[in-house]
């Protein structure tokens, strides 16, 4: 028999309450790891928090976290209205989808992380990308979504672009190297977002795509 993944059963609600679980553990172990080497170099703990948080990976998976906790919370509120609604839900597993891809495609290579560095890189870059859209493939309604949806989903990479070029500006320090503008200068930092924004926008497509498909589909069998 499988297994429902649904909000509404209790098996459901316990593999969302571990996904949830998952998300904050490798967002934790993250931090700890960050934070533990700037005091090791006796840096300033605040600059490493902010470097943690300058990562579209932490960024992402803290939105995914939270839409998992959200979905297995009774409390009501308007930030966990607000996360719960389709469109937005179906952002961050757009964003999501990125990360993962982003990272093994450009960044797997270049690096081969160790101990607990290795463990949060798993849950970070392939285990919550997958998990999360497994929840938004079974959990979140569908049928709603329409192409206007990739225009406001496409704000938070461009924020985000904008912000880690100004701070690099400032700090000389940018979070991954194909964004690095001091090693490959504007131009080339350009071509490397539009590669990575047009890739956003084919999955924002797909994703629009399967919502029609499934709304569809649950439509003409009544659902």
């Amino acid at each position: 028999m499988p297994v429902e993944l649904t909000r509404g059963s209790p098996t459901g609600s316990g593999l969302i309450r571990l996904a949830a679980v998952l998300g904050w553990l490798g967002l934790s172990i993250q931090m700890y790891l960050v934070l533990y080497g700037r005091w090791s170099v006796e840096a300033s703990l605040l600059g490493g928090l902010v470097s943690y948080f300058s990562f579209f990976t932490v960024l992402t998976n803290t939105l995914a976290a939270a839409v998992l906790t959200c979905a297995v919370t009774s409390r009501q509120s308007r930030g966990r209205r607000w996360l719960l609604q389709p469109w937005v839900s179906s952002g961050v597993a757009v964003s999501i989808a990125v990360v993962g891809l982003a990272y093994n495609l450009l960044l797997r290579h270049l690096w081969h992380p160790q101990g607990w560095q290795f463990v949060a890189d798993e849950l970070l870059h392939d285990i919550m990308p997958l998990v999360f859209l497994l929840y938004w493939w079974r959990c979140v309604p569908k049928g709603t979504l329409h192409l206007g949806h990739i225009g406001l989903w496409v704000i938070y990479p461009l924020l985000y672009f904008a912000y880690v070029l100004l701070r690099g500006h400032s700090l000389g320090w940018y979070p991954y190297p194909f964004i690095d503008v001091d090693t490959l200068g504007y131009a080339q930092v350009f071509i490397n977002a539009s590669g990575v924004l047009l890739g956003f926008v084919l999955m924002a497509l797909l994703v629009v795509g399967l919502d029609r498909w499934c709304g569809r589909r649950g439509a003409a069998h009544g659902l």
